[in-house]
């Protein structure tokens, strides 16, 4: 196995992928992870300084494990490295 879960392609999110709410990109992700085997987690969120609304939010694998400091940026390039 190469750590990419085994599900339908058309379930699978993909670079780019974009919602129309929130909470759609939420439930998107959930339903992803448990017909996926796994479970999620919120890591972070952002908001805009204008008007403080949510612009992103990372939804994880539960037994993701990072640093508080650490972003996914960072841990993507010591990965390629």
């Amino acid at each position: 196995m190469n750590g990419i879960p085994s599900c339908a392609t058309h379930l699978k999110p993909v670079v780019g992928i974009k919602f129309d709410t929130l909470q759609q990109g939420i439930s998107f992700y959930e339903n992803y992870a448990r017909l996926s085997g796994f479970d999620t987690r919120f890591y972070s969120t952002k908001k805009r300084k204008s008007d403080g609304k949510i612009s992103l939010k990372y939804c994880v694998c539960n037994k993701r494990v990072l640093e508080k400091h650490q972003d996914f940026n960072q841990t993507a390039k010591r990965k390629d490295q």
